[in-house]
């Protein structure tokens, strides 16, 4: 803990003294476990059953299942997640630049986003059922790696325009009379310009295709992921592996998050948002 040095004969106050982030955060991961821990031990059904497991409960969950459990698992949906987020980051980015090419394509770019995320997932999961099927024995879900990608377009469409129309208007007229073309445009001023932008929509977009992969499981016929390990794990009533595999999925989203802002701290160190 420290203190900023109070003025001289003034009694030190609460609002002088300043904690240092990890100490908060633990204090903050302390008092939701406590508070976790009593919420479990007082919320019963009228059979005298927990409806909420508690921290105990799950971790002894953890140790049961192992290591293999939930290595089969998460692999299974982070391959899936990991294509998903390439696809629909990769095509969400080339709409952009097309858009900022020919400008006239940004109102069919944006219709076209906005429809993939107002559309109801359930209705496109099913959908992509029916287009994909069941996929081979050992392969990714096709319906996994639709509805990730999916679930990434939209933030990075957004993000990227916003980020591409950002940049300076007399850096702009420059290339103009240099005689550099749109595409010149793109690539020397609009892309350095919307790069925090970029990074800043794809690091949103990893807990979004992790979850949108574990909702394609949940439709797809797979033999293993964590959308049909949580399916199981409701069919059999247990509610300390339900509350462990989605505290491990939010884990998982949450380093793949971290990692992304990391290694956008080291391409943009300059934007607000890779300093996060």
């Amino acid at each position: 803990m420290t203190t900023e040095a109070p003025a001289k004969g003034r009694a030190v106050h609460w609002e002088d003294v300043r904690l240092p982030a990890w100490a908060t955060g633990t204090i903050g991961a302390v008092g939701l476990i406590a508070l976790w821990w009593i919420i479990s031990a007082v919320f019963v059904n009228p059979s005298g059953r927990q409806v909420i497991p508690s921290p105990p409960q799950v971790i002894l969950s953890y140790i049961d299942s192992g290591w293999e459990f939930y290595w089969r698992n998460f692999s299974v949906t982070l391959s899936e997640a990991g294509i998903g987020y390439l696809w629909g980051n990769g095509l969400a980015l080339l709409l952009a630049f097309l858009v900022l090419i020919v400008p006239r394509l940004e109102g069919v770019a944006m219709q076209l986003a906005i429809l993939t995320y107002c559309v109801p997932i359930v209705a496109i999961g099913m959908l992509a059922v029916v287009l994909f099927g069941a996929p081979p024995v050992g392969q990714p879900s096709g319906t996994a790696v639709f509805l990730a990608g999916l679930s990434v377009f939209f933030t990075t469409v957004v993000g990227a325009l916003l980020g591409l129309k950002s940049a300076d208007a007399a850096s702009l007229d420059l290339v103009t009379v240099y005689g550099g073309s749109k595409f010149t445009q793109l690539t020397k001023v609009r892309l350095i310009a919307a790069l925090p932008a970029i990074l800043n929509a794809l690091q949103i977009a990893v807990p979004a295709a992790f979850l949108g992969a574990v909702l394609g499981e949940f439709f797809g016929k797979v033999e293993s992921g964590v959308g049909l390990a949580m399916i199981l794990a409701q069919q059999s009533s247990n509610g300390p592996l339900v509350w462990a595999i989605a505290l491990a999925s939010g884990a998982v989203a949450l380093a793949g998050y971290a990692l992304v802002g990391l290694i956008a701290r080291a391409i943009a160190p300059w934007s607000k948002g890779a300093a996060s």
